[in-house]
């Protein structure tokens, strides 16, 4: 009988002491049917829906912008978060006297933390799978992104997911540990995912003393690695322009001088402006229209009294052959049977004061800018020709160069103009499409954040920093629960 009773006394020694792998085992399988029996299955139908939701408002700005993308790695790393947090929050509370008496009897402590770090694993696998399945479902452009570890992006970006997820888990597994219950519990719970999205160090700025808060929250490193492998750095920013659109009719005004205008249009170094230059102006018009212009013109109209030609005498004219270098071979050409040079017949004859009467005698007449325009106002041609077209197309930068060798436009340098438009015509001037381009890509280039550097470095560098806080909080969950016997609560 004593036999019997001591076969009986080791073989259940045997089992309450089961080595740390073996509980492991057992209290994996009690988790499982836990997930069953108790209804935890329901965090996967939840995290469905959160994923739909999520999804269905980041779809269209996910990978298109750099605003767009920050927002979308925010709400992907928030589900991330919440999934992980609401896994764990109440499984080590809930049962908090079961786990102080099996301590009692010999449970292994690392044992049982280590079973949940499996189960929970699993669980956040899954949570993980249907988010990415779901927010592609709804719309989000995964195929946009290029891969870097897997030939799928989508894969890579589901690893970021679930280290997010499972770090969140974890975190969540500790604050059960430390709760005395569910109650606790679920009232500490909205407080760290809070402090999780406020210093986050992503979408609100924070003030220099509470910057290092931010290498204590999981929502940093998940951002920044869901951000770095959407290629944050290469996208444009939209916003700039898409406030500028919504800005189309408002007027501004101002003044700016003449030569503000040229010099502005004769910089081809800038880009805008070279692209300015090149738009070309359609200068069909009539022959008639371009008369009218050109002798109405106040300029014209200020130099009619300027004389074109001087009237000018035989007298003149021969003194400039007998002068002018440019003259020299012809005044060197010989009379025909004589010794004589045509320079020399010149100087005889205006060295004679006989032939004075008629060397004063006009070979030319002189006329003004204003005869000349009478005479073309007045002209058959300009009456026939009225109505005939003058076609072609001119660049904006030609007109700017004809107008700055203008010295009468030069003149005009210091006038000021007064000007009132609309941005929307500003648009219109410089090419809507190319203003458009530039200051996207601009703005992009001013955005650029090393931490979302596109780099299998940056990316390893920030899965590590999830993997520790998976570490750091199952062995605080670890070192908590070794005290459970000495909790009085």
């Amino acid at each position: 009988m004593d036999h019997d009773m001591n076969k009986t006394s080791k073989r259940q020694m045997t089992v309450r002491h089961r080595g740390r792998f073996g509980q492991v085992g057992i209290y994996l399988g009690k988790q499982l049917r836990m997930f069953i029996y108790q209804n935890d299955w329901k965090v996967l139908p939840m995290a469905a829906l959160i994923a739909g939701l999520v999804g269905m408002v980041i779809r269209n700005r996910m990978f298109d912008s750099m605003e767009g993308t920050v927002m979308g790695c925010l709400a992907l790393a928030c589900v991330g978060i919440w999934n992980g947090c609401f896994n764990s929050i109440q499984v080590v509370c809930r049962e908090r006297d079961i786990i102080k008496r099996q301590h009692r009897s010999g449970m292994h402590i690392s044992s049982y933390v280590f079973s949940h770090m499996i189960y929970q694993l699993l669980l956040c696998s899954a949570q993980t799978g249907i988010t990415m399945y779901i927010t592609k479902l709804t719309g989000v452009k995964y195929g946009l992104g290029k891969p870097l570890f897997t030939p799928w992006f989508i894969v890579d970006f589901a690893i970021s997911m679930l280290l997010i997820t499972y770090a969140s888990d974890m975190m969540s597994l500790w604050v059960s540990s430390i709760a005395n219950n569910t109650t606790t519990a679920m009232t500490i719970m909205p407080f760290v995912l809070i402090f999780q999205l406020v210093f986050s160090g992503s979408m609100l700025t924070l003030p220099k003393s509470t910057e290092p808060l931010t290498h204590f929250t999981i929502s940093n490193p998940g951002i920044k690695v869901l951000a770095a492998q959407a290629d944050y750095n290469s996208l444009k920013v939209k916003t700039l322009w898409n406030t500028l659109e919504k800005m189309r009719d408002y007027e501004i005004s101002g003044s700016i001088t003449a030569g503000q205008i040229l010099d502005l249009l004769e910089n081809k170094d800038n880009e805008t402006v070279a692209e300015i230059r090149e738009k070309e102006i359609n200068a069909s018009f009539t022959l008639g229209q371009a008369s009218d212009l050109v002798l109405g013109s106040r300029l014209l109209a200020e130099k009619r009294e300027e004389t074109v030609l001087k009237e000018t005498t035989f007298k003149d004219l021969l003194t400039i052959i007998r002068q002018e270098e440019e003259f020299e071979e012809t005044r060197n050409i010989k009379l025909e049977d004589t010794d004589y040079t045509l320079g020399m017949l010149i100087d005889a004859v205006l060295s004679d004061s006989e032939n004075e009467a008629w060397l004063q005698t006009p070979c030319m007449i002189g006329f003004t800018v204003g005869d000349l325009m009478d005479a073309y106002e007045e002209s058959g041609f300009l009456k026939e020709n009225r109505e005939m077209p003058l076609g072609g197309t001119v660049t904006i930068g030609a007109l700017a160069d004809e107008a700055a060798a203008s010295k009468d436009i030069q003149a005009l340098r210091d006038k000021e103009i007064s000007i009132t438009t609309t941005i929307g015509k500003v648009f219109d001037l410089a090419g809507e499409e190319a203003l458009k381009e530039r200051i996207e890509t601009l703005a992009g280039k001013a955005g650029y954040n090393a931490v979302y550097e596109y780099s299998r470095s940056n990316i390893l560098e920030h899965w590590a920093t999830l993997i520790r806080f998976v570490l750091v909080f199952a062995l605080l969950s670890t070192i908590t629960l070794e005290f459970i016997d000495k909790d009085k609560r």
